[in-house]
């Protein structure tokens, strides 16, 4: 692999790591993801998507700095995103109206919605982590994983254009 090549394929494989974490969390132990970690996967895609065509060689340098810029700016969103997720799990905060894992105000609902919404499984609350250890959550692994991701695809991009 060229060395102008690593970069685009450290964030494409890191990325495409951090979601095989994700669905193995999710699929193989049963840890169902709130809907913040979800959102928390969708930079990851981005990234992926745009680090692969930087590795083509016929795309132009400024093409391919951009490419590795934007999934770096999206990791770092993904970061802030994680670090949002962080501080609803310590109750710092309260999360979106999404988060309440279905507990939201259920007083205005007819008896068709109330037997529609139970009979869908629940939605799990984002201050409610189904994992930690030593304390450590899976959005506090991603905060700094997505921000030293996105400031390696911003190093990338900046070498690839000054080339």
């Amino acid at each position: 692999m060229s060395r102008r090549a690593a970069f685009p394929a450290a964030v494409a494989l890191a990325s495409a790591s951090a979601l095989a974490a994700a669905y193995t969390a999710q699929y193989g132990f049963g840890l169902q993801p709130c809907i913040l970690c979800l959102y928390q996967r969708v930079p990851f895609y981005a990234a992926i998507i745009l680090a692969l065509p930087a590795l083509l060689p016929v795309l132009g340098r400024h093409w391919r700095a951009m490419l590795l810029g934007l999934a770096g700016l999206g990791l770092l969103v993904n970061a802030g995103i994680a670090a949002f997720h962080v501080g609803v799990e310590q109750h710092w905060w309260a999360g979106t109206e999404a988060c309440a894992g279905g507990a939201a105000a259920t007083a205005q609902l007819t008896i068709e919605q109330l037997q529609e919404m139970l009979s869908r499984p629940a939605q799990p609350r984002c201050d409610q982590p189904p994992w930690s250890f030593l304390g450590i959550t899976m959005a506090m692994l991603n905060v700094p994983f997505s921000l030293a991701l996105g400031l390696v695809a911003l190093l990338g991009a900046r070498r690839i254009a000054n080339r």
